[in-house]
């Protein structure tokens, strides 16, 4: 057996990219940016006003009140065409065009207008200005690749005039449940069969971290069936399996995998729940053979399946980040696996977290992982714990 941090390295290793497409800004949510986009337009394009007032000269009104002739307004949309001489003001509104020869704006609130004249009573040069490229200018670059997009991105690269962007592809992840004891949702099943959780649970994990996932049912315990689909998956960028990847007469993913190509990294990690975990290439396309218990199955989703389809999708694949949280209940001392329980979590006034292990731990019970929201980690070997110590907890938002 090899450790979580040894599986997970040898994960990263071995999975690249899956390649990159040109997507509209329309459908850019989400998606990885995979080229650093440089402004295409300076933002503000042009020198406007910050508030609704007057544009006027400042060395006009040298002391205050000054009296000033208004010839004109420049509007959103609608600038003024003139220039602003010695003794005139223009009615101005936010996000319209300074006007030419203007350097400052005094709002509204510190003038009086009586028809074609208006009375300056506080000014300050310079001020209620944005300058044209205040926020960027034309070739600056705007985020830096790779990045996942989120609506304040793709509120910047609109900005910046860019309607197209080179993303990384969605990943193609092929999920295959294996079992004869296995039915999917709404099929129907005899008393010795039980319904799928794993196949619909993955096929929605991958869809939420951007993968698109491919469903190719349930095979059941059969070599030529498991290597008929096992070819069939191999277009795909990913193959993910559940069950059949223990040593049991009836594990048989692996020989009918081999058979069509599958190169075994690893087989079995240091851990709970998850120990029989496969990682492995079928040819060229990378393979991760899960536990068929779901919160196994989803647990090594959460550690392994995640990492991977963040790799393919061209961000680093790292694991993810643990934080600490105040232990609400006695935990025994863990022996040569490490463990990851079960939890629900709370806030405490100061802002810190408690994390209370739940009183089911066991492998099947996907309710109880459902009702969760963190898993407390705990390393090989680590003594008994009690109330109010430390300890780190891995966030389960990825699986809820």
């Amino acid at each position: 057996m090899i450790s979580v941090e040894q599986a997970q390295s040898l994960i990263q290793d071995g999975i690249s990219s899956a390649g990159t497409e040109t997507v509209s800004l329309s459908n850019s949510l989400n998606r990885v940016l995979a080229e650093a986009p440089a402004a295409r337009i300076a933002h503000p394009a042009n020198t406007v006003s910050a508030m609704d007032g007057y544009a006027i000269r400042a060395e006009n009104v040298a002391t205050v009140p000054g009296t000033l002739s208004v010839i004109g307004e420049s509007a959103a949309g609608h600038p003024f065409k003139g220039k602003v001489e010695d003794g005139q003001a223009v009615r101005i509104f936010t996000g319209a065009h300074l006007p030419a020869g203007a350097d400052t704006v005094v709002i509204q609130e510190d003038v009086d207008r009586d028809g074609d004249t208006v009375t300056i009573n506080e000014v300050e040069l310079g001020r209620h200005i944005r300058p044209k490229g205040q926020d960027f200018s034309v070739g600056d670059n705007l985020l830096i690749a790779p990045l996942r997009l989120s609506p304040r991105h793709v509120g910047l690269l609109a900005a910046g005039d860019h309607p197209w962007l080179q993303v990384y592809r969605r990943p193609r992840v092929a999920i295959v449940s294996t079992g004869d004891e296995i039915v999917l949702p709404g099929e129907p099943r005899n008393s010795s069969q039980i319904v799928s959780a794993n196949g619909p649970a993955l096929a929605a994990f991958v869809n939420a971290k951007g993968g698109v996932p491919i469903h190719l049912g349930v095979v059941k315990d059969d070599e030529d069936a498991l290597s008929s689909i096992a070819e069939a998956a191999k277009s795909c960028d990913l193959v993910v399996t559940s069950g059949g990847v223990s040593v049991g007469d009836r594990d048989l993913v692996r020989k009918a995998f081999g058979e069509a190509g599958l190169n075994v990294e690893f087989h079995k990690i240091a851990m709970r729940p998850g120990k029989p975990l496969m990682f492995g290439h079928l040819e060229d396309t990378p393979m991760l053979g899960l536990p068929g218990n779901p919160v196994s199955a989803l647990v090594c989703a959460l550690l392994f399946l995640g990492p991977a389809i963040d790799r393919l999708q061209g961000l680093s694949g790292a694991s993810p980040q643990q934080r600490p949280a105040i232990l609400g209940a006695d935990v025994k001392a863990n022996g040569g696996r490490e463990d990851y329980m079960r939890a629900v979590l709370s806030q405490n006034e100061d802002g810190s977290l408690t994390a209370t292990p739940i009183f089911a731990q066991d492998s099947s019970m996907i309710g109880a992982l459902a009702n969760s929201d963190a898993l407390i980690v705990r390393p090989v070997g680590a003594p008994a714990a009690k109330i109010g110590e430390t300890v780190p907890v891995l966030s389960l938002d990825g699986l809820l």
